[in-house]
């Protein structure tokens, strides 16, 4: 799989981890179709940056927690660029609570979105990804630290890499890889908001490398997946975390 003329699809990519990945892919020759929900600045700002460096790429409003979110974004993408070769679920939410405070309302939106719109883009990239593709979702190191509030948030990213490990077997035969990248704490508003200064300096003084991830360090890690040098790594989860766990 070379890195030139290819097509990427990178859901959530209007800010944070999202847009650093579709930066770093446009950057590797990736025509990236960035998808966005709500704030149509930001993708535009991410298209323009894309652009701005020689790169393609276009904006794609579309809700993936929908039934019909990812069709969309394949339709787009293989409309403007051709077959698509990457698919990139980032897109995500985290509401946090003790179980037995979590309304249903906030369970089943990060269920619609966290695990069934990760879902519904696997089944569309085993569709529809050209031979030798790459399928790569965004897990979290939370699935191994187990702190309390983070339960259903927890429980989402375990699922995905569930499917991960299995669609991983089921497309071998098409040499399209599956794979996980499960960051661990990074500095975006994702993360930060609704933490105190002091919370975010222990969980900083908790990882061996002694600082937050930023976007760029996953971006990475999902571009060495999506490129030529990852076709031998097939149904792994890399939990790019600094050390914490």
């Amino acid at each position: 799989m070379t890195e030139t003329r290819k097509t990427a699809i990178v859901t959530g990519a209007g800010r944070g981890i999202g847009a650093a990945i579709a930066k770093r892919l446009a950057g590797k020759g990736f025509a990236v179709v960035v998808n966005y929900s709500r704030d149509a600045d930001l993708a535009a700002s991410v298209v323009k940056s894309i652009e701005a460096d020689g790169g393609r790429a276009l904006a794609v409003r579309a809700d993936v927690a929908a039934r019909d979110g990812m069709g969309v974004l394949f339709d787009v993408a293989e409309e403007a660029y051709g077959p698509v070769d990457v698919l990139v679920a980032n897109a995500g939410m985290m509401r946090l609570a003790p179980v037995a405070e979590v309304t249903d309302a906030d369970f089943e939106a990060q269920m619609a979105l966290n695990l069934a719109g990760v879902f519904r883009g696997m089944r569309e990239g085993a569709r529809r990804i050209r031979d030798g593709g790459r399928i790569i979702s965004l897990s979290s190191s939370v699935v191994g630290f187990y702190q309390p509030g983070y339960g259903v948030y927890a429980a989402t990213k375990a699922a995905v890499e569930a499917l991960t490990h299995v669609l991983a077997k089921e497309l071998g035969p098409r040499r399209v890889t599956v794979n996980a990248v499960a960051p661990g704490p990074v500095a975006t508003d994702f993360f930060l908001n609704g933490k105190s200064g002091e919370l975010i300096s222990n969980i900083t003084r908790a990882i061996p490398l002694g600082r937050l991830g930023e976007p760029e360090d996953i971006a990475g890690a999902v571009a060495f997946l999506a490129g030529p040098g990852s076709g031998w790594v097939n149904g792994q989860v890399i939990r790019a975390n600094g050390g914490a766990i």
